[in-house]
């Protein structure tokens, strides 16, 4: 694990504000206890901008510029327990937005390759990461796309909406791998989707999400 977050100084409030928000996730019984105990750890308010930082713990997605958001704490506790990280996973995340699930994925101690299609967004969390001690390899391009040349990947994560289930990450997805990904248009259903040893596609459901569109194809 990465020191500098979890020893990152705060005021004492953030700390009750945290733990009231994984007291309530753990409460609806939907994240793993581990997923829960790193979600205690990381500082959720320091990913998001000035102002709102009161409200960084309640359990809401909120605005983080170029027309993302950052995910509300539940479902990124639902997609990171859903993954079912293990310390030796290579992890390819499609959407690096403010970095917060890319914190959670370095503090469960795998690999993590992240891709940011948006140039501010990438340029503004980049730094933010580095500052607190992460070091995931991020990338700046296209998530339908993946990252080939670094696959294949034990996990794949979309923290987007996609209309359709990408082949090229299915392709960068190793034999015995998971990929998460929230499907549809404005509500979205969230696929686990678990490909075999001989590469057979097995793809079940988990509810109803509401995410920003995965926007194919283009980088800006």
């Amino acid at each position: 694990m990465s020191n500098s977050m979890i020893n990152y100084k705060e005021e004492p409030k953030y700390a009750g504000l945290r733990k009231r928000m994984v007291d309530d996730l753990a409460s609806k019984n939907i994240a793993s206890t581990e997923v829960l105990d790193i979600m205690r750890q990381v500082k959720r308010h320091l990913f998001i901008d000035k102002g709102f930082e009161e409200h960084a713990y309640d359990d809401k997605a909120f605005k983080i510029g170029a027309g993302q958001t950052i995910s509300q704490p539940s479902t990124v506790a639902i997609q990171t327990t859903l993954l079912e990280i293990k310390k030796t996973d290579k992890v390819l995340e499609i959407g690096t937005g403010s970095g917060y699930q890319t914190a959670v994925l370095c503090e469960l101690g795998c690999k993590v390759f992240s891709i940011e299609r948006q140039k501010a967004l990438f340029d503004k969390t980049k730094p933010l990461l580095d500052s607190f001690g992460y070091r995931p390899k991020l990338f700046y391009g296209d998530g339908y796309a993946g990252q080939p040349a670094f696959a294949p990947f034990d996990k794949i994560i979309i923290t987007s909406g996609a209309p359709i289930i990408p082949l090229k990450l299915v392709e960068q997805l190793k034999p015995g791998g998971l990929m998460v990904i929230p499907l549809g248009d404005k509500v979205q259903i969230m696929n686990v989707l678990y490909k075999n040893l001989s590469g057979e596609v097995i793809i079940k459901e988990h509810g109803e999400f509401r995410f920003v569109p995965m926007l194919e194809k283009k980088v800006r």
